[in-house]
């Protein structure tokens, strides 16, 4: 190898598996990577307290949380984006007329803003993480937030995009949707983490399966679909790998010839 290059995953169902466990193959081929000297971060759409231990298990301390919305380079907070709050307080007491809880999200917990509701049982479980959202509905207040989760059937959103215009609605699970500022995304936070870095375009590297990783595998030059993706994410990249289940993170990389 003459040149570090940077490589970022997306954590669910791209570094972890449908049962949100890590590949032994995928922990080896991360360690190697940063054994021949190249950059590993990670840009998920999740919170940054929802992946700690992950990170510490990589040691891994560059990442872009939040689909874009909060970037942290060698530790340090590089860039931050957050939804405008006259306009999220206003989709609340929509969604509450509409029986449709939303989660407030910032950089260190999250609130819902009711005591509890099935829709948001049914997907933060799927997460199978240890922290779950406590009731606070006035969390908004004061704080930046980075992302709000409205908890809705598919379908049901379509009511909020064409009345909340500074917002771009993310469906991630059959009864949840992501809310974030206004074009925001991954492409975004990576851009603000390879300037920082000065890696060059062809030295850049992302590999995702779900439909908000379209935007980062669409301007990464180097981007990779799991074979575990959607086709419209696999149309966005320019390699395709094998499944999470069937080691497509080290497929990948010596299909690229990373490893």
């Amino acid at each position: 190898m003459t040149e570090r290059s940077i490589i970022f995953f997306d954590i669910d169902g791209t570094l972890l598996n449908h049962d949100k466990k890590l590949p032994s193959s995928t922990k080896e081929a991360i360690f190697k990577l940063k054994e021949l000297g190249h950059e590993v971060a990670i840009a998920t759409g999740r919170a940054p307290f929802m992946y700690r231990d992950l990170r510490e298990e990589l040691e891994i301390d560059t990442f872009v949380s939040y689909n874009g919305q909060y970037v942290v380079v060698n530790g340090k907070v590089l860039y931050t984006n957050s939804l405008n709050t006259t306009s999220l307080e206003k989709l609340t007491e929509v969604a509450l007329r509409n029986e449709h809880p939303v989660v407030f999200m910032d950089h260190e917990d999250m609130k819902a803003n009711v005591p509890e509701h099935h829709y948001i049982n049914e997907s933060i479980d799927t997460l199978k993480i240890e922290h779950f959202p406590t009731h606070d509905p006035h969390y908004y207040k004061k704080r930046d937030l980075y992302q709000t989760l409205l908890f809705c059937r598919e379908g049901e959103e379509k009511q909020y995009e064409q009345e909340f215009q500074d917002f771009d609605f993310i469906r991630w699970h059959p009864v949840s949707v992501d809310i974030l500022p206004k074009g925001g995304s991954k492409a975004k936070g990576i851009q603000a983490v390879v300037e920082k870095l000065g890696f060059p375009k062809e030295n850049q590297y992302a590999f995702g399966d779900g439909l908000n990783d379209i935007a980062m595998l669409s301007s990464v030059t180097n981007s990779v679909a799991m074979g575990n993706g959607e086709e419209e994410v696999k149309r966005a990249a320019k390699y395709v790998t094998k499944s999470v289940e069937d080691d497509g993170i080290l497929h990948g990389l010596q299909m690229v010839g990373l490893l």
